[in-house]
């Protein structure tokens, strides 16, 4: 059995991290003698040369901070970015070309939060990297927020590396249009490290892949008022134990929630590269019953994945609308799955394009005990045992 016992998570982030040093103020050399130095602890604007970001420090993103081709920025582990709270231009980006080196540890993440005393979804923007793998839309395509080109044909680009990183409070929204996700990965290549990574408390999307090749290891979305995991435009990546939760409470919703959403391309289906992902160990639960989700798997538009072992459940009188739904206007998807189980009201498949594969339904799945435990069955669906190290919060109180 794999069990992982929960605190609240609002004492779990004051906690964690202790004030800055009181040499703020000191300028951090980024190694080339200062042409582009970070001064002091606030984040903003254009970096064009080496920079580095120290634990010692807390740091403030005031403004967009954009790290531009040719430049690398590394954070120390341990580092607290707090992003200024209720603008719609506060967000971390990645052009492509340059690279973000966030490698933290499980003893020391890497976080990036909100400054509001209560903090809350669509407090700030997220984390945007773009990348030169290829999309269907074209090769140089801007992306719908931060204003960055991404595509090309180089599948093994690397934009750097996301180890151990926790990202909370993300989402802020621009207009109907345009909505920053959690963490936002336009046409990144496979030669990006990603593992480790939580977006918690995100007001669109916890993580999206705009096309590209990047794999992700140990992924985990929390309290997502849209869809947990998202890819459109011919992401071709691996998604290897992924965990997404509704906590009961967390009552932000669109009007069309899912824990997954895979598209390949709305416009045109059959456009290429398609989007065709591997998803491995998985497991997508809905703790709230106010809030159901539409579909736990919702693969369209030309998708084609293929899920190993996956988990949908729903505890107590949480639900699902479909389980798995693979038809849509634009274009239907196909979905291979297998090792596939169901728990609680999590609906049926609607299938409008194919579902090879079968859905067992089990009873054993997860357990949620009086004081908040989860227990999942182990072999079954994401290994939470793997998030340990972020201290994330299960709430269940309307049984």
């Amino acid at each position: 059995m794999k069990t992982l016992k929960n605190l609240l998570i609002a004492v779990v982030i004051v906690s964690v991290f202790s004030c800055s040093s009181d040499d703020d103020n000191r300028t951090i050399d980024p190694g080339n003698g200062g042409e582009n130095p970070i001064t002091g602890t606030e984040l903003s604007g254009d970096l064009t040369a080496d920079g580095k970001l120290e634990a010692s420090k807390e740091y403030t993103l005031t403004g967009s901070f954009t790290i531009k081709s040719g430049a690398t920025l590394e954070i120390e582990p341990g580092t607290v970015i707090k992003a200024k709270s209720g603008r719609t231009d506060i967000f971390l980006a990645v052009e492509r070309g340059g690279k973000l080196v966030a490698k933290g540890t499980a003893a020391n993440p890497i976080r990036f939060t909100s400054d509001a005393a209560s903090p809350k979804a669509g407090d700030w923007g997220g984390i945007v990297l773009a990348g030169k793998a290829p999309s269907n839309k074209g090769a140089n395509v801007q992306s719908e927020v931060a204003g960055l080109l991404y595509g090309g044909t180089e599948t093994t680009d690397s934009s750097g590396e996301l180890s151990y990183v926790i990202a909370e409070y993300t989402g802020a929204k621009i207009n109907g249009e345009q909505e920053f996700n959690g963490i936002s990965f336009f046409g990144v290549g496979s030669g990006t490290i990603v593992n480790n990574i939580v977006v918690s408390n995100g007001s669109d999307d916890g993580i999206e892949f705009f096309g590209g090749t990047v794999n992700v290891t140990n992924a985990y979305c929390a309290n997502i008022a849209d869809d947990m995991f998202d890819w459109t435009e011919g992401y071709t990546g691996t998604i290897t134990n992924a965990f997404g939760v509704r906590n009961d409470g967390f009552d932000a919703a669109t009007d069309d929630p899912r824990g997954i959403e895979g598209d390949s391309n709305g416009s045109n289906p059959t456009a290429a590269p398609i989007s065709t992902p591997t998803l491995k160990n998985v497991t997508i639960l809905n703790l709230n019953p106010d809030v159901a989700l539409k579909a736990g798997a919702e693969i369209r538009r030309g998708t084609k994945a293929v899920i190993n072992n996956i988990l949908f459940a729903a505890y107590g009188n949480a639900s699902f609308g479909n389980r798995i739904d693979t038809a849509d206007d634009k274009g239907n998807g196909e979905l291979t799955i297998s090792g596939a189980s169901a728990q609680g009201n999590v609906g049926d498949d609607k299938e409008g394009g194919a579902i090879t594969g079968t859905v067992t339904e089990i009873t054993d799945g997860i357990t949620v005990t009086a004081d908040n435990t989860v227990t999942t069955k182990a072999g079954v669906g994401a290994d939470l045992t793997a998030f340990a190290w972020a201290n994330q919060s299960f709430v269940v109180t309307k049984l």
